[in-house]
């Protein structure tokens, strides 16, 4: 009886000991039956480490998150516990029954598979059950939204767009990315440096929060009509409570990365009314003072003087063209200069902007400059105001006389005259020749005839020095890199070149030409271009990051100058950094 009582310890301890180190391997969901508008966490668990973890294939479901693993060992009463997790976290894709099939694992040489798990997928539910995850936390406490301070203004009327980040008093952001700019398509638009982030308090949805203003932006509408301005899209990652506290009572946040956007938003841009609108009226929008002055009102002949037309105030300054000059024949009167002077601030462009023409006078006299007449479209009334600037006199008081015979010669010089033939009328065709006779010479043993003989033999030694040098310059391995680049460059900028001085045409060559070389050299399609994808291809080919840097800028250019007034001098500075940068990749590519 005693040697059996020890042989059944003995069985049990043994049984024990097996159900401790049996290998476990299973699947658990959050829930079975969800609302289409729910997200599912299903957990694969071990008890001891494996190898070669395949998934299920996750069909019928979306996967938000995952795979996260996360392990944990622990000793409790001498004994040792394991556990491994893989976690994933699903959206359905639309409603119904779905099972999710059998996850595989290699542990200790053996493969072990999980249970299949059927899922319930209802109608969206109003209130999700259970508790809420870390990523539904993070987009109900976190919002980005663009303000825009008028959504119905005038063609050329200024209004600006600000991108403020809401972040409620529960949650916070540790990072964020500009994922995506908008380009303000159809619209004049300039950046306001923004100097650090200032945290302030507001309200959002009647709700107190915290938020950071990142971009403020003011536009000029350039079109009428329902104008769409394309949102601004960040990655940001946001820290959420994680429901659990450290051994301080200190609440655990939890790192979720979010991509957010401010949406789109459409602006409703009036046409300027047709109904009293000056005949001189060139576009200019605003509140605005009208100025003509001149340098000297008294001087010599051929001395110089300057006469500038000047417009200063608030308005689309840099948008319109002064009215032109007008002065008599008699005085030369040279290109203006034009200059501006314009600070762009959340208000919009305030300053001045002039046109300084240099006049020289020829002849002694006295010379009436015309009155000139500036209009513009006033914003506070709604109505177009015209400002005349009054006539002014120039004084030549020494230098020659205008000479009146010169009205009598222009007077003259249009006045038909009568042709009167005479004998002599034809008395140029010669009627005799001299004929000389012509001997021809034999070609035998002629200067010809000796040159075509030796010519052979002396392009031998030219033909041998070409080729040496042709050698030479094909061993020359980054010399050629750098012809072939130079060439490239010429090849893809000579439609840009042509059309240097036409603003539209140069800058949609200039963006057509850097496209097709990135499309050449990276072998990438238009429809896949982007600043980060064309960033990242180049950072792989081994390119510099400050030519990066100069080829981005290039393309941002193109963008906006097609809304933005540019100088011939400009235009030439683009093209030429254009053919460096391309220059550059071709070397620095790998």
């Amino acid at each position: 009886m005693k040697f059996a009582k020890h042989i059944s310890i003995l069985i049990i301890l043994f049984i024990s000991n097996i159900a401790f180190t049996q290998v476990k391997f299973e699947a658990k969901v959050s829930k079975k039956k969800l609302g289409i508008n729910e997200r599912l966490r299903i957990d694969f668990e071990m008890n001891k480490d494996g190898d070669n973890f395949v998934p299920p294939s996750f069909a019928d479901f979306t996967v938000v998150g995952g795979p996260n693993t996360s392990l944990m060992n622990s000793y409790a009463n001498g004994k040792k516990t394991y556990q491994k997790t893989y976690s994933y976290f699903l959206a359905p894709k639309k409603r119904g029954k779905f099972t999710i099939k059998q996850a595989k694992i290699e542990i200790d040489g053996e493969i072990y598979k999980t249970f299949p798990i059927t899922i319930t997928v209802t109608a969206a539910v109003d209130r999700p059950n259970g508790p809420p995850d870390a990523s539904d936390v993070a987009s109900e406490n976190i919002h980005l939204v663009a303000e825009l301070s008028k959504t119905d203004p005038y063609l050329n009327e200024g209004l600006t767009v600000i991108y403020k980040l809401y972040v409620s008093p529960e949650t916070g952001v540790s990072n964020w990315r500009e994922k995506d700019i908008p380009r303000y398509n159809d619209f004049w638009s300039q950046n306001i440096d923004i100097k650090g982030l200032n945290i302030q308090k507001g309200l959002y949805k009647g709700e107190e929060y915290r938020y950071v203003v990142l971009r403020k932006t003011v536009l000029y509408p350039q079109k009428t009509g329902k104008l769409k301005l394309e949102p601004l899209v960040l990655d940001v990652t946001v820290e959420v409570p994680s429901g659990r506290a450290d051994i301080f009572g200190r609440q655990i946040m939890t790192k979720v990365p979010k991509t957010i956007t401010a949406g789109s938003r459409t602006v409703n841009v009036k046409p300027l009314p047709a109904q009293g609108r000056p005949s001189d009226f060139k576009g200019a929008v605003g509140d605005f003072n009208f100025n003509v002055t001149t340098s000297k009102s008294q001087l010599n002949a051929t001395e110089s003087l300057q006469a500038k037309i000047e417009v200063s105030g608030k308005g689309n300054l840099k948008l319109f063209e002064l009215p032109s000059l007008t002065t008599p024949s008699s005085l030369e009167v040279y290109e203006p200069e034009h200059k501006e002077s314009v600070n762009t601030n959340l208000s919009g462009m305030q300053g001045r902007i002039s046109d300084t023409y240099t006049i020289v006078p020829q002849y002694r006299g006295k010379y009436p400059i015309p009155s000139i007449s500036f209009s513009y479209f006033d914003l506070k009334t709604e109505s177009y105001k015209r400002v005349t600037s009054e006539e002014l006199v120039i004084d030549v008081l020494e230098g020659p006389t205008a000479s009146a015979n010169n009205t009598e010669d222009v007077a003259t010089a249009n006045t038909k005259q009568t042709v009167r033939p005479s004998t002599n009328t034809f008395s140029f065709i010669k009627t005799k020749s001299n004929w000389t006779s012509i001997v021809s010479k034999p070609f035998f043993k002629s200067t010809g005839f000796w040159s075509m003989i030796l010519l052979p033999f002396l392009a031998i030694p030219v033909a041998i020095f070409i080729r040496k040098t042709k050698d030479k310059r094909d061993a020359d391995v980054q010399g050629n890199r750098i012809r072939k680049a130079d060439r490239l460059a010429r090849k893809y900028l000579s439609e840009a070149k042509k059309n240097l001085g036409q603003k539209e045409i140069f800058y949609e060559s200039l963006e057509r030409a850097l496209h097709n070389y990135l499309k050449a050299k990276l072998n990438i399609e238009t429809s896949d271009f982007n600043k980060e994808k064309i960033e990242d291809l180049l950072k792989e080919r081994q390119v510099e990051n400050q030519v990066i840097s100069d080829f981005i800028s290039i393309l941002e250019n193109c963008e906006l100058a097609r809304y933005t007034p540019i100088t011939n001098v400009t235009m030439q500075n683009d093209y030429d950094k254009s053919a460096k940068t391309i220059s550059l990749i071709d070397k620095q590519a790998r």
